[in-house]
């Protein structure tokens, strides 16, 4: 095993802060509780559609659960509102510690990459937006790869295989445990962030590290594998 795991990360919730996209859901439903209850929505029904063989593109299970949400509510969702919650989710801003964290994992030598059910567009302009793109060496979207969402295992393997990798080489860093839960059983490490509203589930298999922030993941991760290659900054 290599010194260092590489490090894949997931990137909706894990680096970007859903509260980006509150005000949309605020002014449409009125409710606080709405736009957490869409995104466990689009997380169950993209993992419904995968496990029924059925693929559909992650923002179109977003805005159709969207709809969902607001027929039941007797609410008409339109054009308009669609398209703002596309920008929105796509020029999230990063949790305040993401940036620096990510930096101080590349100037301890760790190669960085994401994996997301998001399309490369899409997790593109989210990178772009918080301006840490340039920390990644590779992006990974499930679109273009698998067309699987995760957590199916074929999403993880896909991964390993385009780097020619060991799975139990890879740290998934993620705050969702359903994502830690499909890497470990692919047989990657695993690191749980505890992001508001997630928290670690004690059935199945436990995540390698767990931290309150990305700051605390990656002070674990240098204390066990030090730095390797110095700065790639």
């Amino acid at each position: 095993m290599p010194e260092q795991p590489v490090i894949v990360f997931d990137v909706n919730e894990t680096l970007m802060n859903l509260e980006t996209l509150r005000p949309t859901f605020d002014r449409i439903f009125n409710d606080p509780a709405a736009m957490r209850l869409w995104f466990a929505n689009l997380i169950t029904y993209s993992e419904a559609l995968t496990l029924s063989g059925c693929y559909v593109p992650f923002t179109d299970i977003g805005g159709a659960v969207l709809r969902m949400l607001a027929a039941t509510r007797d609410i008409t969702i339109t054009d308009t509102d669609a398209a703002e919650l596309t920008d929105r989710f796509a020029t999230m801003s990063p949790h305040p510690e993401v940036p620096a964290a990510l930096r101080r994992l590349r100037s301890h030598g760790f190669r960085l990459f994401t994996l997301t059910d998001n399309t490369l567009e899409i997790s593109g302009r989210q990178l772009e937006h918080a301006g840490v793109i340039d920390v990644f060496e590779r992006r990974f979207s499930v679109d273009e790869t698998v067309r699987r969402h995760k957590p199916a295992q074929e999403a993880y393997h896909s991964v390993a295989a385009a780097l020619a990798l060991d799975p139990g080489d890879i740290c998934l860093v993620a705050c969702h445990v359903w994502d830690t839960v499909g890497a470990q059983s692919a047989g990657w490490q695993a690191a749980l962030i505890l992001r508001e509203g997630n928290a670690p589930l004690d059935v199945g298999p436990q995540p390698t590290y767990i931290g309150k922030d990305l700051n605390e993941v990656t002070d674990q991760l240098i204390d066990k594998h030090g730095s390797a290659g110095g700065d790639r900054n």
